[in-house]
């Protein structure tokens, strides 16, 4: 089954919430639902969670947003493989506004898979800590990389380094 496959089944059995397009766009809503179908159902059973990324897309550059119609967003990214079907991988992603309900600071929030897949757990943690997307249902959503006293997150592209932290200069 090529991931053609498995998008064409996504898309009849959850019409409206999975978009076209490499990788596969899934509505956050329908997230946990989706994730379940493809480590569940027996013709595709992805039951690795290889990897989360998350990503920042921010364009400052105004006459490229403007010629292109760019809305800044951040993603979250699931690459998935079969041990079942060897050789057998899926990336699907979910697409966030920067800020939570369009409030400058109010993370925005995706529901965890840990309880789907074990691996999820620091792969969120990590997301979390780099970039600023909470997983809400999480069952440990502390920091993993950064200290606990870090304000922001550095992947963000708007993300400033302070001068110094703990009296070391970070710039």
């Amino acid at each position: 089954m090529t991931s053609a496959d498995v998008h064409a089944l996504l898309l009849q059995q959850f019409p409206g919430t999975v978009s076209a397009g490499e990788p596969t766009t899934v509505e956050v809503v329908a997230l946990v639902e989706v994730c379940r179908f493809l480590r569940d159902d027996p013709r595709l059973r992805f039951d690795l969670l290889n990897n989360i990324s998350g990503v920042d897309y921010l364009e400052t550059d105004a006459k490229k947003v403007a010629k292109a119609g760019f809305e800044p967003h951040l993603e979250v990214v699931y690459h998935l493989s079969s041990v079942a079907f060897p050789g057998r991988r899926f990336t699907l992603k979910v697409i966030l506004p920067r800020w939570k309900d369009g409030v400058t600071g109010e993370l925005p929030e995706v529901p965890t898979v840990s309880h789907l897949w074990r691996t999820a757990d620091w792969h969120e943690r990590e997301v979390y800590d780099l970039v600023g997307i909470r997983f809400t249902g999480h069952p440990d959503p502390r920091r993993i990389l950064m200290a606990d006293d870090w304000v922001g997150h550095p992947l963000r592209k708007d993300f400033e380094y302070p001068l110094e932290y703990h009296d070391i200069r970070c710039r």
